[in-house]
């Protein structure tokens, strides 16, 4: 990702305050923006105010602050000032843009029999940039194939820390192949458009050459759908955790698909005590679990542990250790 491709994203003022600004398009993960509330950046894993100069700072009474009309027009301008292409995107909350990024929005939600029909009156824009890290699941590899064989895989990590990144690399070594693994055909339910990063329809990220992909598909149902339509040999989600999630992971396994899934958390006794994940742990489901460790170690994507399913520990990581 270059600075011109985030930059041309912004109009008027808020263009110019970032072309001002110095920041590292590499590190660069979101851009928040709040009706007559702080500009905001996050950067490799910490958050800066940006004043109307264009610096970066850590004290919120001295940024540029955003103004209604300025919500309005950068919506307008990230939708290419088509937003009603959007409007099936919008009723999830977000809108994916050219180069797999993502764009949330909050405000005042429209119900319809008790959906969710859109989102109006939108206050806040979190726009979340995708990198891509390839060779960044190198290190997991030899642990998530086993003779040849991929394993249940589940990779477990706090909030920002490159769980999507590592999955995205580990879908698209499997499915073009690596060293003696041949590559097989791998299924991606990808429900908020952050691993394929979708546009029109079309991957923004390389996700593979044998990875078929359903994008804002829910996962429960995409799991089912791609077992009956697309035969994979793999199937591969983020973020599990709802019941629908559980039903269709115990149908993927009864089908002989193996998983490769993410969830939010910092240990394995974390996951012990969620009552939907401590059946699939006791009845040793995952064959391997791979923790990335908080941002507290200042280390976005750093794996800090591999266990099996009996929880023998397989690998245990130094403090420098990182992927992403």
């Amino acid at each position: 990702m270059q600075r011109e491709e985030v930059i041309r994203l912004f109009p008027g003022k808020l263009r110019e305050i970032l072309q001002k600004a110095d920041w590292d398009a590499d590190g660069l993960q979101e851009i928040r923006l709040r009706t007559d509330r702080p500009l905001i950046l996050w950067m490799n894993g910490k958050e800066y105010f940006v004043t109307e100069n264009g610096v970066l700072t850590r004290h919120s009474d001295l940024a540029y602050r955003i103004s209604p009309e300025e919500i309005k027009i950068t919506l307008e301008c990230l939708g290419q000032y088509s937003l009603y292409a959007y409007e099936e995107e919008l009723r999830q909350g977000f809108l994916t843009i050219q180069g797999g990024h993502r764009v949330g929005v909050a405000g005042k939600a429209i119900l319809e029999a008790q959906k969710i029909k859109g989102v109006r009156q939108i206050s806040c824009i979190n726009i979340r940039f995708s990198h891509e890290v390839k060779g960044c699941a190198d290190p997991v590899m030899p642990y998530v194939l086993d003779n040849q064989e991929v394993c249940h895989t589940l990779i477990i990590s706090p909030p920002r820390c490159g769980k999507t990144t590592l999955l995205r690399d580990m879908i698209r070594q499997i499915s073009n192949g690596t060293g003696k693994f041949p590559g097989c055909t791998v299924g991606v339910v990808d429900e908020r458009s952050e691993i394929g990063g979708c546009y029109q329809g079309i991957p923004q990220n390389d996700v593979g050459i044998r990875t078929d992909l359903l994008d804002c598909c829910p996962k429960s149902e995409g799991m089912i759908m791609l077992l009956r339509s697309m035969s994979p040999a793999v199937i591969a989600v983020d973020e599990i955790g709802s019941y629908d999630d559980i039903q269709a992971i115990e149908m993927t396994l009864n089908s002989g698909c193996k998983l490769l899934a993410t969830v939010h958390g910092s240990s394995i006794k974390e996951m012990e005590q969620k009552p939907l994940l401590e059946r699939l742990m006791r009845e040793h489901v995952f064959q391997r679990y791979i923790l990335l460790q908080g941002e507290q170690k200042n280390q976005v994507g750093a794996v800090s542990q591999i266990y099996d399913d009996r929880g023998t520990c397989l690998f245990r990581a130094e403090e420098s250790y990182g992927i992403c």
